[in-house]
């Protein structure tokens, strides 16, 4: 089976490419919500049930979405539905984002910490982190894991900067047994 990253560019990029700069944060809100309906278990055995055709899917999902979907995203999951890739709706939505933040000059970044982060603390980071991605505006997300026992790690696309305890134990240990 092909790569899910694979089949869902396509339609994230047909999405994007159709919809105007002031549709875009309205479209990505409308797939988010789809995509969190497309995790759910009995919503993917319904769309695979052959008995149910694509329309029905549709008009379910529809009915159920929390926002309204315009005309034009409810066209967008009729032809997701038709051609059977309600499962790559996650992945659709994902690429949207990333498309639509490098469209505005933006990433988004995600930081894990082994503490919850304040507000200084965490402007901090961004500035330095803003200077270290060329200027790019980065929208956090930030996660707490203590796991990380301290410090930081933060992804931004397929960077990542890790800068935790836990690593730097990881990486003694690794020097140590070599």
């Amino acid at each position: 089976m092909a790569d899910l990253a694979t089949i869902a560019r396509p339609y994230a990029e047909a999405l994007f490419l159709s919809s105007k700069p002031a549709e875009l944060n309205s479209s990505l809100q409308q797939l988010s919500e789809l995509a969190q309906l497309a995790e759910f278990p009995d919503i993917a055995v319904l769309a695979n049930n052959p008995k149910t055709s694509a329309s029905d899917v549709t008009k379910l999902l529809s009915s159920i979405v929390k926002v309204k979907l315009d005309e034009k995203v409810l066209a967008f999951l009729s032809l997701v539905n038709q051609n059977h890739r309600l499962s790559a709706m996650g992945e659709i939505a994902r690429q949207f984002q990333a498309m639509k933040n490098q469209s505005e000059g933006a990433a988004e970044a995600i930081i894990t910490s082994a503490f919850p982060l304040d507000g200084d603390a965490l402007s901090s980071l961004l500035s330095s982190l803003k200077k270290r991605f060329g200027g790019k505006e980065l929208r956090p997300t930030i996660q707490v894991d203590p796991a990380l026992i301290g410090g930081v790690r933060i992804q931004v696309g397929d960077e990542v900067l890790d800068s935790s305890i836990k690593a730097q134990l990881a990486q003694m240990q690794a020097s140590l047994e070599a």
